[in-house]
């Protein structure tokens, strides 16, 4: 019996740093360049143990794009947390910057797949992202109705965290020319977290009580 605990964990571990290491192979190579070799190698695992977990390159890929959207649609969750839409959007885009910070490479892989004109993503996109999208316009609307918030498109002001937070993701590189060279430190990515969280604020008519 106490085997059976051990097993999971194992696999559990096994999936994680399969994910992981083709998070980073897909937005290095895309979907076609990637190999599922070239993903084992980087998780640091038999080629026999990828194909064990995912049968094929492409349940891979889509279980990256799940793993992905769930971390994200989870940090939305503050949306319902609270009833403060202050602290709803500082927590929300406080998230999506951490995300970005640690998991650029999952941002790289969304983009691409959207890029290429979202050929796994299609549905999913028209359907859950679809009604996902449109219970959070709905709480939007609603601090708009009680004066919580001035009245913005709830989907424009969506879109301008999901392109500011991810654009430090996306476009690091960029970033890193930008900055001398430089990758941005703990203390200046903090910093520019902060006058990210006062831009989204800013722009629906709150203002950041945390420094």
């Amino acid at each position: 019996m106490g085997s059976l605990p051990r097993k999971i964990e194992i696999r559990e571990a096994n999936q994680a740093l399969i994910l992981e290491a083709a998070e980073k192979i897909f937005a290095m190579n895309g979907f076609k360049g990637a190999t599922t070799g070239a993903i084992a190698r980087e998780a640091g695992l038999p080629k026999a143990n990828v194909h064990y977990y995912f049968k094929t390159k492409l349940d891979l890929y889509r279980e990256v794009l799940r793993y992905i959207l769930s971390d994200w649609m989870s940090a939305a969750s503050t949306f319902e947390a609270h009833d403060d839409p202050a602290e709803a959007l500082r927590t929300y885009v406080t998230a999506k910057m951490a995300f970005s910070r640690k998991r650029p490479y999952g941002s790289r892989v969304w983009a691409r797949e959207i890029m290429s004109g979202a050929p796994v993503l299609e549905e999913f996109l028209g359907t859950t992202l679809k009604a996902w999208v449109k219970e959070r316009t709905g709480i939007i609307r609603c601090w708009i109705r009680a004066g919580k918030i001035k009245a913005v498109d709830p989907q424009a002001l969506l879109y301008m965290i999901w392109a500011t937070t991810q654009h430090y993701a996306d476009f690091e590189r960029q970033i890193i020319i930008l900055n001398s060279g430089n990758e941005l430190s703990e203390s200046r990515y903090r910093q520019r977290t902060r006058q990210v969280v006062d831009l989204v604020l800013g722009s629906v008519g709150l203002t950041s009580q945390v420094r």
